[in-house]
């Protein structure tokens, strides 16, 4: 094999695909962190008695007082998993653009995302500060319902028994989406300091990408118009306008298009 086929088939490769397992670290310590309030939103509800409407003032009262107990909290939670998400998304936004000039590569380091991180922390926090409220509607909505068919009362006490796992599963959801959202919205920020205007959708590449998101993979998109996407199936279309990983459970990333000089 000569070089210069060599070279032809190593420039035919396609870029290396982001590894999920790196932003493994962040996911997993802010969804512990985001576990424990549901665990304490579940001993809230458990210490009321199910289905009892008298009990649903002091309940809803003490919920939403820890409701806004919470924000301070939520800031160190929320920081803690920017500041670990943002250095692995430099980091990874460096090994993916080796190619580009030292200048380029010292402005995205230096690329300023602190006003990214101020939006992305503010909307944290109030997603964390919903998690007693949401449970506390959630008791209303099932103790009204206890009231109106008394012959599913016994079924309703043990939903409302549940509220701790189904804050449990909503805590996860949002832990899971917030870091790959995270980490999208700082690789626009760092992409757009550097005069990138638009990207490459790409997907994970395994079996469990959305259909949907399989459509998109490889083309071309401008940041200052993100695609519509079919979160939904061929049959029940649900069309989203999103950019890769900005969307519930979307392992998907934008590969920016830099310039090289």
């Amino acid at each position: 094999m000569t070089a210069r086929t060599r070279d032809k088939r190593q420039a035919r490769k396609p870029p290396p695909r982001r590894d999920p397992v790196k932003a493994r670290r962040a996911e997993v310590q802010f969804t512990a962190q985001l576990k424990k309030v549901a665990k304490n939103i579940g001993d809230i509800i458990d210490g009321f008695p199910a289905g009892n409407p008298s009990a649903l003032p002091p309940l809803t009262a003490i919920l939403e007082s820890y409701s806004k107990a919470l924000e301070e909290w939520a800031r160190g939670a929320s920081l803690r998993m920017l500041t670990e998400v943002n250095r692995r998304d430099r980091d990874a936004f460096l090994e993916r653009s080796q190619d580009i000039s030292q200048a380029l590569r010292d402005e995205i380091r230096n690329a300023d995302t602190g006003r990214v991180m101020q939006s992305l922390m503010a909307e944290q926090v109030d997603l964390i500060k919903s998690l007693p409220l949401e449970a506390a509607e959630r008791v209303h909505k099932l103790t009204i319902e206890g009231l109106q068919d008394s012959t599913r009362a016994a079924e309703i006490a043990k939903e409302i028994a549940r509220s701790g796992e189904v804050t449990e599963s909503r805590a996860v959801l949002i832990a899971r989406t917030e870091v790959a959202r995270t980490a999208a919205k700082l690789t626009e920020a760092r992409a757009l300091s550097i005069g990138s205007t638009h990207y490459i959708w790409r997907t994970v590449g395994d079996s469990d990408v959305r259909s949907g998101h399989k459509h998109m993979n490889g083309k071309v998109f401008a940041w200052n118009d993100p695609p519509m996407v079919n979160e939904g199936s061929d049959k029940r279309p649900n069309w989203l306008r999103h950019h890769p990983g900005e969307i519930w459970n979307c392992r998907c990333y934008a590969e920016p298009i830099l310039a090289k000089e």
